[in-house]
């Protein structure tokens, strides 16, 4: 933030335990060799400790995967899976509505003005939901929250099948706000289990951030299978099913559930230090995606338009995978600095007028985005207070969606007034250029010199 190490713990951050302390730990194990050991710096030890005395350590690294020791951790493999199955329904509730309500109604207006009310409304309820997470427990907040939803949606889609007034779209729409954020609750896992292991931390966050790519590359494409091989309602049927049954699986793994941290006057998490900029950051970084996904529609225009926007996400879950085995880690400035040069490649390609220069730069591009997200949801878990973390990374969401909203208005306005085809994808390099600018007048002051 010389400074005393900092870890984050239940309790937010703290102090990192003393070299000395831990390295007088490792005499249960070989001491023959010592030089190769991350807590001994050669200093002399202390007599041993009885074993009641001795408290666990970070687990020695070794040349296994860092995944593979990542998911060694007995509850790991089955609060993930049941993360990546409640996780797949964000990528299709939105897709799914626009197709069965454009279907019914034959208005594409009325299916946008719908998902966008939902997500409206969502963006007002889900810190809420995510505070009365971190209040109460995941488990006792999250499956009410699932099954809530999980009625609207099929409220929604029975309003849409007997073809409702258009009014009651609006109404039940807002009754599907209560989706838990369940990448959130992840991270709160893997903030609680790898409280005394930073690199192991920030080999999760790279994870989760690859999990969440993964789902909206698959989750559109999903929805539209579904709707298009079954019916117009299956995809959002389909997608209640996976919502329910991914929380249940997930908040059933008690074991790693973080304890619910005591209440402490902390306040709102926008009060933290530091807090609000990095949510406008977040908030331009947003309309980076949004808009980067409606000018690539409107140039490609056709059916590759889909698998050619994927490639994206797919750049950006590789990038993930890679960032998470980096033993070290890079600041948000540079990263939205290498997302500001990237994202004008699309425009580049476009200005050549191949597509498949194109789709090579989205790949690449999207190269920016998983480091871009890791570092900032990094950055939320240390600002947060301990007792609000669920809440924390659920405004960073919030400011993510609030972004790709705007960033959609404005990458559509460009598309229809653009006086060039590649005009559009002028939008994009604009935001990444503010989101960098942003960044860097926040990492001025001297408490976020680390940004």
């Amino acid at each position: 933030m010389p400074q005393p190490d900092l870890t984050l713990t239940p309790a937010g951050p703290a102090l990192a335990p003393r070299y000395d302390a831990l390295a007088d730990r490792t005499d249960r194990t070989d001491r023959t060799d010592r030089t190769d050991r991350p807590y001994d710096l050669g200093r002399s030890h202390e007599p041993d400790r009885s074993p009641r005395d001795r408290t666990p350590v970070p687990p020695r690294p070794s040349s296994r995967s860092p995944y593979r020791r990542l998911f060694a951790r007995p509850g790991t493999l089955a609060f993930t899976a049941g993360g990546l199955i409640g996780r797949l329904p964000a990528g299709m509730f939105g897709v799914s509505a626009v197709i069965m309500i454009a279907s019914a109604y034959g208005s594409y207006a009325l299916a946008g003005a719908v998902t966008a009310t939902g997500l409206a409304v969502g963006s007002v309820v889900a810190p809420l939901t995510a505070r009365l997470v971190d209040r109460h427990g995941q488990a006792r907040v999250a499956v009410p929250a699932a099954a809530y939803a999980f009625l609207g949606q099929l409220v929604l889609a029975l309003c849409v099948h007997e073809r409702a007034p258009a009014w009651t779209l609006f109404a039940t729409v807002a009754l599907t706000a209560t989706f838990p954020n369940n990448g959130g609750m992840a991270r709160a896992r893997w903030a609680h289990l790898l409280r005394d292991d930073p690199g192991a931390l920030h080999t999760a966050n790279s994870f989760e951030q690859a999990v969440d790519e993964l789902c909206f590359m698959l989750g559109p494409v999903l929805a539209a299978l579904l709707c298009s091989a079954l019916f117009p309602e299956a995809g959002t049927l389909g997608a209640c099913a996976l919502l329910l049954g991914g929380t249940l699986l997930f908040t059933a793994q008690r074991s790693t559930e973080p304890p619910v941290a005591p209440r402490v006057p902390a306040g709102s998490p926008l009060r933290a230090p530091g807090m609000a900029p990095l949510l406008a950051v977040f908030l331009a970084t947003g309309a980076v995606f949004g808009s980067m996904e409606v000018v690539t529609l409107a140039y490609v225009d056709g059916p590759l338009a889909g698998p050619v926007l994927a490639l994206q996400a797919a750049g950006s879950c590789a990038a993930g995978l890679l960032y998470g085995r980096a033993r070290r880690t890079a600041r948000l400035r540079t990263c939205l600095a290498a997302m500001t040069v990237l994202m004008a490649l699309p425009l580049l390609a476009a200005s050549a007028g191949s597509l498949p220069a194109l789709a090579a730069g989205l790949l690449v591009a999207g190269m920016a985005t998983a480091p871009t997200m890791v570092t900032g949801m990094g950055l939320v878990q240390r600002l947060t207070p301990p007792d609000r973390l669920n809440e924390g990374m659920t405004l960073a969401v919030t400011a993510l969606l609030a972004g790709i909203a705007t960033g959609s208005a404005s990458g559509g306005w460009a598309a229809d007034h653009a006086p060039f085809p590649a005009f559009g994808f002028l939008v994009p390099v604009a935001a990444a250029a503010v989101a960098l600018a942003l960044c860097t007048a926040a990492d001025m002051t001297k408490a976020r010199r680390s940004w």
